[in-house]
């Protein structure tokens, strides 16, 4: 290998996260140079059909001119400005308006950060904060679900509970609780109808809430739909039991919209989408299309009222981002708000959503394929060993990461969550587009069949 190769100066020098690194050092990166609409090329002149939205994230695909002249536009005139201490852009003022306009509850004000995982972070603090400010600091015990992804930072890594972001890192931090994944195809039980899921996982819930103590709870915390534990969309009933519980036990309820939010749900917000009632919002990812790095935290007036008069008592809000707040970043989010309203992007996302729910549903015939599952622009495919059964494969055989790694080959880019196959394309993709990925998909789980033997891996076609 050349040097002074982009691989070989990446091996060299960079650090991947979720990446293994042996394998890394073994096989090097793909390089992508550019990208089209929903099309990447890497430096070999490869293109892909990317249905992943890099992570879920760029929305208005690789090549939104309007975007980039924003950002042009607002370097020009003022490159980076603070939020703290009284000062503030216009940028920042004018987004977190629309923010509030566009909140899909009450809501009263902004918080700016970088990323989900700071946004994240910052609202179990904001629930620590108000239970502080009305007298109740005991009530500081975080609940999220098992399977959640909420971010990497401590303690955003501490909510997401899926068990290689804890392994080693000493994760979760105390008073950090998850109960069952509102699964219904992998935790329903024998006999067990959906609505008798859903009250057994809401009791679940209130059980733990009272074995340590309502007066010790603060928050729960959930996506709308679960997106980095594989697609999973709750049963029918399910947020309408749960928020009942945290009602009764004053339980702050914050909603994760880091994915979901901007159309990905075929509403503005997943909110919408499951008529959830949120005490603090988060949100990133496509709030600028992820052409800027930027997120937002969304607040109902009685958390800010408990702030302010906390911050008295101190003297400061002793929170905040050097970043949060960027006003190039706030200008790209704009933008990109203004896009999807001209363009009838989020209803349009509803539209294209049932066309790739019908395509992919195909699937269910595939000897590979167990269930499918998801609602607007964000869908899995979870492969199983036995149909009948739904036993899955043994993870060391990594089907899911050997069906990935077939689709890359025949230039579709999606992502292997254990044995789901996730699909979140772009908001622009056509529907002739998302024909294109799932026959390339459909393409590789026939590749999948052949290649099982040599994974130590068998289908059980048993009925």
């Amino acid at each position: 290998m050349n040097p002074n190769s982009s691989h070989a100066r990446d091996i060299a020098y960079q650090i991947h996260p979720q990446t293994n690194f042996s394998l890394h050092e073994k096989i090097g990166p793909t390089v992508m140079t550019r990208g089209d609409g929903f099309h990447v090329y890497d430096d070999a002149g490869n293109r892909y059909l990317e249905a992943m939205a890099g992570l879920w994230c760029a929305a208005l695909g690789f090549s939104e001119d309007r975007l980039a002249q924003a950002a042009a536009k607002q370097f020009a005139a003022l490159p980076y400005y603070q939020n703290f201490a009284h000062r503030t852009s216009e940028p920042a003022i004018e987004l977190s308006e629309r923010l509030i306009r566009l909140a899909p509850v009450p809501m009263s004000k902004v918080l700016f950060q970088s990323s989900g995982s700071e946004a994240n972070d910052t609202a179990v603090k904001l629930a620590w904060y108000y239970f502080h400010a009305i007298d109740q600091p005991q009530k500081r015990k975080i609940i999220s679900r098992k399977r959640s992804y909420h971010g990497t930072s401590i303690a955003s890594a501490s909510l997401t509970a899926l068990p290689h972001i804890h392994r080693d890192f000493n994760l979760p931090l105390d008073g950090f609780l998850h109960v069952t994944c509102p699964h219904f195809y992998r935790e329903g039980l024998p006999g067990e109808t959906e609505d008798e899921f859903a009250t057994r996982l809401a009791t679940e819930i209130e059980d733990l809430i009272l074995r340590e103590g309502p007066e010790t709870v603060a928050a729960f915390f959930a996506e709308p739909v679960m997106g980095t534990g594989g697609c999973v969309v709750p049963p029918k009933g399910y947020y309408e039991k749960v928020q009942a519980v945290l009602a009764r036990h004053d339980v702050l309820f914050v909603v994760d919209e880091v994915i979901c939010g901007f159309g990905r749900t075929g509403n503005w917000w997943g909110s919408q989408t499951f008529d959830l009632r949120p005490d603090m919002i988060t949100s990133a990812k496509a709030l600028t299309a992820a052409y800027q790095p930027l997120s937002a935290l969304l607040l109902s007036e009685r958390i800010y009222q408990a702030m302010k008069v906390q911050a008295d008592k101190i003297g400061v809000f002793g929170h905040g981002y050097t970043y949060g707040g960027h006003p190039v970043a706030c200008a790209v989010a704009l933008e990109a708000l203004t896009i999807y309203e001209e363009r009838g992007l989020i209803a349009g996302s509803a539209a294209l959503g049932r066309h790739l729910e019908s395509r992919l549903a195909a699937l269910l015939d595939h000897p590979l394929v167990g269930e499918v599952r998801g609602i607007g622009m964000m869908w899995g495919v979870e492969l199983v060993r036995s149909k009948a059964t739904r036993a899955p494969f043994e993870a060391a055989s990594k089907v899911g990461l050997e069906i990935q790694r077939l689709a890359f080959e025949r230039g579709l880019i999606v992502r292997a969550l254990g044995d789901t196959l996730v699909f979140t394309p772009p908001l622009v993709i056509t529907p002739a587009g998302i024909d294109d990925a799932v026959d390339r998909f459909h393409g590789a789980l026939d590749a999948g069949i052949d290649l099982l033997p040599t994974l130590g891996a068998a289908l059980d076609t048993a009925a």
